[in-house]
Parts: structure tokens; sequence; C-alpha cells
């Protein structure tokens, strides 16, 4: 059995956005999936969705696989959760849309800074992508550089903007196929950086 983990950011991830079509989506085709709503979604606190966090995974049993999909802050989420030492290893992890850290966002600063220990991102899971959007202005691609040093690749899409609701995601196909292949559409090895076309399923644009 596969465990499907869908971590929201900021705001939560309703109104259509693609993190609640990929909720329906796989219980529809029968899978587990889990969709937990942390609190104070426009004031997050990372102590407090750590912890909750903490709890989702060690409800998990231990033999089961698990695959993480986060988008925006849940990606920091994620980053908080492999960089401690009781962590539980997932099948794969993959953080769409991180914010970069040099944001003046007052909302999410108490996410940061991020985890000092660079290996741990790749050590809590088999794979992990990174997917970034060359327009997302959360995250400038002068920035890009911060997320490499974690050792995980990194992909990313032009002119998707932070892949939200607001830039027309929606249902995004292409995520659904990222949880469902056994493998990653990305290399093995260090970070590095991949332009695509613009995956299908883009809508609202």
């Amino acid at each position: 059995m596969t465990n499907f983990l869908i971590l929201h950011g900021l705001g939560g991830s309703r109104g259509g956005h693609w993190q609640e079509w990929l909720f329906h989506e796989l219980k529809a085709r029968g899978e587990r999936v889990c969709f937990p709503q942390f609190p104070d979604w426009d004031c997050p606190r990372k102590a407090v969705w750590l912890a909750r966090l903490n709890n989702i995974m060690a409800s998990v049993p231990e033999n089961e696989k698990t695959v993480v999909i986060a988008h925006s802050l849940g990606c920091v989420l994620w980053f908080h959760y492999a960089a401690q030492p009781l962590r539980r290893k997932v099948r794969k992890a993959i953080l769409v849309c991180p914010p970069s850290q040099f944001l003046n966002e007052k909302a999410i600063e108490d996410f940061f800074p991020l985890p000092d220990n660079t290996a741990s991102l790749a050590e809590a899971a088999d794979r992990t992508l990174i997917v970034t959007s060359s327009t997302d202005p959360f995250f400038p691609q002068s920035t890009v550089s911060q997320y490499y040093k974690y050792g995980v690749p990194c992909l990313t899409f032009p002119g998707m903007g932070h892949i939200n609701v607001k830039s027309g995601y929606g249902p995004w196909p292409w995520i659904m196929d990222a949880c469902l292949d056994g493998s990653l559409p990305f290399p093995d090895g260090p970070a590095r950086i991949a332009v695509q076309e613009t995956p299908a399923g883009r809508t609202g644009i």
C-alpha cells in the first residue's frame, strides 16, 4: 500500500487548487490520500505545523510506502521535517514552488532560515524533486541556487507562475503522473536544473 500525503502552503490549497484536484483524483482511483489542513493558514507557526506533521507521519504503518506532494510553504515544512533525527523516510517527495528564503514576507518568516543539515533532504526520501517555475513571484530565478546545496534535482518549468489557482492550476495531469509513476522524470545524481516545455493540464489561462 502507498500513502499519498499532500502538504498545502500559506492560505491552504482550496478553491480549485491543483492539490485539491489531486486529492479527489487520487481518491477516485482508490488510493489512500491524506490532505491535512494545518491551523492558522494565514498566520502559520512552524512548531505547530511541524508537530502536526510529526503526528501524521507517525501514524503511517512502517511497512507502507509514502509519497509526499508539497506546495509552497508546505515544501519548507517538509525541509524542517526531513532535518529531524527521528523523521520517517518516504518513497518520493515532490516539492512544488518552495518560496525563497530571501523574501520579505512576515507571514512565513517563522519557517526560516532553512535547516543547516543540507544532506537531510535527500536522506528523507528515496527520490526527491524540487519543481520551480521561471516566473514564480515568490521564488525569483536569481535565488534558485539556494536550493542546489541540498543535493536533489531541481526541475524548472517556463512561465507557470506560482503553480497555483491564480496561474491556472487547476487540473494538472503532470503531477498525477509524477505521483503514480514508479520513477520520477529527472535524472539521478546531484542538484541540477532542467527546463522543459510547459506540461499539459494548464487551465484558466
